[in-house]
């Protein structure tokens, strides 16, 4: 005696939930907010993780610049900016304009990231050459560069999400 058998169903693909853009958006407003409490405090003259600004420098960028107030201050305001846009976007916070602005400069944030681990590969072919003491070359290879790809990889698929 043969035994009907009902049909299974089928799983369904599962969703980038909203869980999931949260998650996202916090680790890369995270990320840009450390980079821009970092810049803040290298405006006070301080210049850890290395003895000196000239270290400093070399480490951070393969070349010698000031890290004056000047400098970094323009860039910090620029991270935790978008810090809080990335945040706010991936929150869904605020009124449909604001809303509108919080993913604009999270796509903004991704192509920002993007453009910089593309020109972290093109350092990494030796298109620009680093003092032979500079950490730059390494330091890009293994975490700036990677960094910046897999964020602006992430802030790409976030701006996207509504």
């Amino acid at each position: 005696m043969k035994t009907r058998t009902e049909p299974q169903p089928q799983p369904q693909p599962r969703a980038r939930t909203g869980t999931a853009r949260r998650r996202t958006g916090r680790a890369l407003a995270a990320l840009l907010a450390a980079d821009g409490l970092i810049h803040l405090y290298w405006a006070t003259g301080a210049t850890w993780p290395a003895p000196d600004e000239r270290t400093l420098s070399l480490a951070v960028l393969g070349t010698e610049v000031s890290f004056g107030p000047a400098v970094v201050l323009p860039l910090a305001a620029l991270t935790l900016t978008g810090a809080a846009a990335v945040l706010a976007h991936a929150e869904g916070l605020g009124n449909r304009p604001t809303r509108l602005a919080a993913r604009l400069i999270t796509a903004a944030v991704a192509a920002g990231l993007t453009v910089r681990g593309l020109a972290g590969l093109g350092w990494a072919a030796g298109l620009l050459d680093s003092p032979p003491d500079s950490p730059f070359p390494t330091l890009n290879l293994v975490l700036y560069t990677p960094a910046c790809l897999a964020f602006g990889w992430a802030a790409a698929r976030l701006a996207r999400a509504r």
